[in-house]
């Protein structure tokens, strides 16, 4: 019976879930193109098929498209009985990184897995657990978080995935868990003196995990001065900078990009946007960042029209994560913080990355037709 209310409100389309679900679709879609403009000639060199990179997108594009239109039309409120088992799925994928036989290295870092020759990067699934978990606990425990051991459950389920992912190592994405962990923590109410204290301690923690370890410090001295070390360090923010240097204003043209040769490393992952700035210019990039930040007001105002504390944080905390994830892959990008590798959601070469943001998106549309149904009701 509940389940056919839900499919009557959805039948009622309103402009949120068009909105949405065009908006997602153009930025996959856009992924898909601009992954083939950019990795097209490394795909030909490495693995003798240009369409290496483009075909294992849209695979995961076409998995996302169907965990999308699922989750949209799956009671949010099953989430969280599952709550533990995603979370402790998620941790033992962490682990199966460093077991020899599943976890698969590349460039010095163990990120991925290969479960029946399929290849996944465990970090994406821990950020939606971490998101599912928060939102369960804390709107379960709204009044508890107001004191230091009431919020205890949630610090330590986050800090032990942030252990897990930091010594993978992952910066970028721990200090992304850290970020969703930090904000999903003031929507859930914690109280101003907690907010100050746990702000200080992050001030404190980014440069102990740099000081940590020696590339993280010589990364460091890329930011600072790129050219210090053109052809080491610094050489990746250079190429970068190249390409959204020479994109000027309009860009030069699709598939006209001169740094995917084999100049500018991760060129169809973490630094794609760098070809869509060279390819696009100034103004595509903006136009594009303007395309994420309506998507993310659409999360947000989801949540907040929500009809319970559950599916508000839920869809407010798949609008933090898409938010903060973007910013800090264009500031990589630009050289406005220090290179670390992070991809843009949707847009980036990941199957498991798109599959699971067009999932948490999914999501946030249920939350959405639960509430219109409630106003219906």
């Amino acid at each position: 019976m509940e389940n056919k209310k839900v499919f009557q409100v959805a039948k009622k389309i309103d402009k949120t879930i068009v909105s949405v679900f065009v908006l997602v679709l153009f930025l996959v879609a856009f992924g898909c193109l601009m992954v083939y403009s950019a990795s097209f000639y490394s795909a030909s060199v490495r693995f003798d098929n240009e369409y290496f990179f483009l075909f294992k997108q849209l695979l995961g594009v076409v998995l996302g498209i169907f965990a999308m239109i699922f989750f949209t039309f799956f009671d949010y409120h099953l989430l969280k009985k599952f709550r533990y088992i995603i979370l402790a799925v998620s941790v033992v994928l962490l682990i199966l990184v460093f077991v020899p036989g599943f976890g698969v290295q590349s460039y010095g870092a163990n990120r991925w897995v290969n479960i029946l020759g399929i290849s996944l990067q465990p970090s994406e699934i821990t950020k939606f657990a971490l998101i599912l978990f928060l939102a369960s606990y804390l709107s379960e425990n709204h009044e508890k978080i107001k004191t230091f051991k009431g919020l205890l459950p949630a610090l330590i389920v986050a800090g032990v995935l942030c252990v897990l992912v930091i010594i993978e190592p992952s910066m970028s994405v721990t200090m992304c868990l850290a970020f969703l962990t930090f904000f999903m923590l003031i929507i859930g109410g914690i109280n101003k003196k907690h907010t100050l204290l746990f702000t200080g301690l992050a001030g404190l923690c980014v440069p102990l995990l740099i000081i940590s370890e020696p590339y993280r410090m010589k990364r460091l001295f890329a930011f600072l001065d790129p050219w210090v070390s053109p052809q080491g360090e610094g050489f990746q923010l250079i190429q970068s900078l190249y390409s959204l240097g020479n994109g000027g204003l309009f860009g030069v043209g699709l598939f006209e990009s001169r740094q995917k040769y084999l100049f500018l490393p991760f060129a169809e992952s973490d630094f794609i946007f760098s070809i869509i700035g060279e390819e696009f210019g100034l103004v595509g990039s903006l136009a594009l960042i303007a395309v994420f930040g309506v998507l993310v007001y659409f999360l947000i105002k989801i949540g907040l029209n929500a009809k319970d504390r559950f599916g508000c944080l839920l869809s407010c905390g798949v609008g933090i994560l898409i938010a903060v994830q973007t910013l800090l892959n264009v500031a990589v990008v630009t050289g406005s913080i220090p290179p670390t590798g992070l991809p843009l959601p949707f847009i980036s070469s990941g199957g498991t990355s798109v599959a699971v943001f067009m999932a948490g998106v999914g999501v946030a549309l249920n939350v959405h037709i639960q509430s219109k149904r409630e106003k219906v009701g």
